[in-house]
C-alpha cells in the first residue's frame, strides 16, 4: 500500500518493514517523528521507548544488538555527542543484531546550538554512515543499513539532515510487518566485555574490515553517476544532490556523483566516476568531507584534478545548502555550456517577522517573571538551558545569561558561585532535568555549591513536540506508569530546601524565590504548571478601556505576545489569551480581568 509521509516517517516505516525489534531514543528536532510514527502504525512485538537521555538511548540498544536484535535508535546531532561514550566503546566491541543510529543533522541550524556533520563522527568511531538525500531513500537505505550492519557486525550511523526528516513523499510499503526473529543473548565475556587487550585486537579488525567496507560500498546502489562524459564533475550528498538535480536545466553534459556513503569512502567508485574529470565541484552539507576524501584520493593516485568547494571558499562553510545557492555555484564553476535554472525572487513577499518569544500563557514566563521581581536590586546570575525556557533571554524578560547544553545551567551556575559574589540561579525543565541535570544536582550537594534550582515542570517534553518523560505517568508502549517525583528525586539526593509553587501564583512565587535566596546550600523551587498547549485554557483575560491608564507595564515587563498596545491603550488578542492572568497581577489600575470557560 502507498503512504504519503515524511521523511522521519520514511525512516521509521522502513525500519518497521526491515523487522526492528527494539526501538529507543530522546526526542530532539529534526529527528523527533521517527519514534512517534512507529507507535501509530502496527508494531506488535517492537519494544518502543523514550529514553532518559540518548546516552540510555543507546546502551538499551546495543544490549538488544547483543541478543541478535535489531534496534534502531533516534536522536539529533548534539544527541549524538550526549551518546558519544557507549558509541565509540560498541564500535570496538561490536555487534550480532543489526544496530543503527540515526543521528539526523541540522544545518542552518534551524533549531540547535550547532551545526555539527556526523559524518565526522562516523570517521572518528571507525563506523559505516549512510546518508540520505529524499524520503524514498531513507525508507530504502535504513534496511541497507540494518543489512550492512550485521554483515559486518557493527553499529551503522544513519544521517538524515533536516530538508530530508521533514519532507514528504509517497512511499510504497508492505501492508504487515513483523520483527526480526533472534537467537537471543549469549553468554561470552571475551566478546562482550570490553577489556585494553580486545580493544586492541578489535581496532586492528576495524581498521582492516573498513577497507572490506569501502570495496562493498563502491558498488553500492545508491552512490550513482548521471549525466554524460565532461572534465567538469559536480560531486554531491544528502539532500544536496537533490538542489543540484532541481537547479540544473540540463545534465547532459556534466557529470553528477552522489556519494550516499560517505564512510569508509568508496574510493575505487569515487576513482571510476572520476575519470576523465578535470576539475570538480564539491556540494555538500555541512562540513567539507567529501571534498577532504576527493583531495586525499588526488594526491594518493597522483590524479590531476582541480577541486573546488568548502575549502576554497567557493561553497560557504555555515547554513543550509539549497536550490538557488547550487544554482550560483554550479554556474560560477561552469562559466557556460549547462543551463541552469534562472530563479527570480523579485515578485517573492517578504516573510513575515515571528522572533522567538515564550507562547501567551506559557507559565515559564511567570516563573522568570518571579524570580526578577524577587531579586530586584540584587545582583545575580541565571544560568539557562536547552528547551522552550531558553526564550526566557528575549527582552523584556531578559532572564538567561549563560546557556550551553542540556543539563548545563545546573553546573554552570555551580562554576559561577565559586568565582563570584551574587545569588546563583539554575533553570532547568522537567523533562532536561532527569535527561541531564541530576548529576549536576548531586554534584552541588556534594560540592558544596550556594545556588538555587529552579524546575520548571510543565509536564512534558514541550519544545520537540510533547514527548512523554518520566515525570508524565506514561511510556511509549502505552501504559501508565508510576511518575518518577521530582521533589523526591531532590530530597533523595541531599537538597534540603525544596519549595513547590504554581508559577501562576505570583506572589507566593515571589516569596518562595526569596526564601530560597536567602539561605545558603542548595534549594530547588518547583514551578509546576502544565504547558499550555496540553492544558485547556480556563478563559480569556479582557482590558476594560475605561480603568486603563496606558501605561504599558503590562507589555513592558512580561512581553506576552497576547498584549498589544493601540491608541486607546492596551489591547488583548482573545485568539492568543489562554486567561492565565499574569498580566492581571502585574496591572496597577486592576484594568485587566478575565471570564472563565463555561
Amino acid at each position: 500500500m502507498k503512504e504519503y509521509v515524511m521523511g522521519n516517517g520514511a525512516t521509521a516505516l522502513g525500519a518497521l518493514a526491515a523487522g526492528v525489534n527494539l526501538v529507543a531514543g530522546y526526542p530532539g528536532t529534526p529527528s523527533s517523528e521517527i519514534i512517534e510514527t512507529i507507535s501509530k502504525y502496527p508494531h506488535d512485538g517492537v519494544h518502543l521507548e523514550w529514553s532518559v537521555n540518548e546516552k540510555a538511548a543507546l546502551e538499551v540498544a546495543a544490549a538488544a544488538a547483543y541478543s541478535g536484535a535489531r534496534a534502531l535508535v533516534t536522536m539529533k546531532q548534539m544527541g549524538l555527542n550526549v551518546a558519544s561514550d557507549p558509541l565509540m566503546s560498541v564500535a570496538y566491541v561490536g555487534v550480532k543484531g543489526g544496530l543503527v543510529i540515526v543521528s539526523a543533522d541540522d544545518p542552518g541550524p534551524i533549531s540547535s546550538q550547532t551545526e555539527q556533520d556526523t559524518r565526522r563522527y562516523a570517521d572518528f568511531c571507525r563506523i559505516p554512515v549512510f546518508d540520505p538525500s529524499s524520503p524514498e531513500e531513507a525508507y530504502t537505505m535504513i534496511g541497507d543499513a540494518f543489512d550492512y550492519s550485521e554483515k559486518y557486525g557493527t553499529p551503522v550511523l544513519f544521517r538524515p539532515t533536516t530538508r530530508v526528516c521533514h519532507a514528504y513523499a509517497a512511499i510504497d510499503i508492505p501492508e504487515k510487518t513483523s520483527p526480526k526473529e533472534y537467537e537471543g543473548f549469549v553468554k561470552d565475556s571475551g566478546r562482550w566485555v570490553i577489556f585494553p587487550r580486545l580493544s586492541y585486537i578489535n581496532h586492528g579488525k576495524i581498521e582492516k574490515r573498513n577497507i572490506e567496507i569501502g570495496e562493498d560500498f563502491s558498488s553500492y546502489r545508491f552512490n550513482t553517476v548521471e549525466g554524460g562524459e565532461s572534465e567538469k564533475a559536480v560531486i554531491t550528498s544528502g539532500v544536496s544532490y537533490a538542489y543540484v538535480r532541481e537547479s540544473l536545466k540540463n545534465r547532459d553534459n556534466l557529470k553528477i556523483i552522489k556519494i550516499a556513503t560517505a564512510f569508509p569512502f568508496p574510493e575505487k567508485f569515487a576513482l571510476s566516476a572520476l575519470e576523465g574529470v578535470r576539475e570538480v565541484l564539491c556540494v555538500e552539507e555541512l562540513s567539507p568531507y567529501i571534498e577532504e576524501q576527493i583531495l586525499k584520493i588526488a594526491g594518493k593516485h597522483k590524479i590531476d584534478i582541480t577541486v573546488h568547494g568548502k575549502l576554497d571558499g567557493t561553497v560557504p562553510h555555515n547554513g543550509e545548502n539549497s536550490v538557488e545557492l547550487s544554482a550560483k555555484v554550479i554556474n560560477e564553476f561552469l562559466g557556460n555550456g549547462v543551463e541552469t535554472r534562472q530563479i527570480d525572487n523579485q515578485n517573492v513577499p517578504a516573510l513575515p517577522v515571528r522572533p522567538p518569544v515564550l507562547c501567551a500563557g506559557c507559565p515559564h514566563r511567570a516563573s522568570f517573571y518571579a524570580v526578577k521581581q524577587a531579586m530586584k536590586g540584587q545582583k545575580t546570575f541565571f544560568c539557562g538551558d536547552i528547551g522552550c525556557y531558553t526564550l526566557g533571554n528575549a527582552m523584556p524578560l531578559d532572564m538567561v545569561d549563560t546557556c550551553l547544553c542540556m543539563g548545563a545551567g545546573i553546573t554552570m551556575a555551580q562554576g559561577l558561585n565559586h568565582t563570584n559574589d551574587g545569588v546563583c540561579f539554575a533553570f532547568v525543565g522537567d523533562s532536561t532535568f532527569f535527561a541531564s541535570g541530576m548529576t549536576g544536582v548531586v554534584n552541588a550537594v556534594y560540592n558544596e555549591a550556594d545556588m538555587v534550582l529552579c524546575v520548571l515542570d510543565n509536564s512534558t517534553t514541550a519544545m520537540t513536540g510533547h514527548q512523554p518523560h518520566p515525570g508524565t505517568g506514561r511510556n511509549m508502549m502505552g501504559n501508565f506508569v508510576e511518575k518518577v517525583d521530582i521533589a523526591k528525586v531532590l530530597e533523595g539526593m541531599g537538597v534540603k530546601k525544596i519549595i513547590t509553587v504554581n508559577p501562576l501564583d505570583l506572589e507566593k512565587s515571589i516569596n518562595a524565590v526569596k526564601e530560597c535566596a536567602a539561605e545558603k546550600g542548595v534549594k530547588a523551587i518547583i514551578f509546576k504548571s502544565p504547558c499550555i498547549a496540553v492544558a485547556k485554557p480556563d478563559g480569556k483575560c479582557a482590558v476594560d478601556g475605561a480603568k486603563c491608564i496606558n501605561c504599558r507595564k503590562c507589555i513592558r515587563e512580561i512581553g506576552c505576545p497576547a498584549l498589544s498596545s493601540s491608541e486607546e491603550g492596551v489591547v488583548i488578542d482573545p485568539n492568543l489569551c489562554t486567561g492565565c492572568g499574569l498580566c492581571a497581577k502585574i496591572c496597577p489600575a486592576g484594568a485587566i480581568g478575565g471570564e472563565k470557560s463555561e
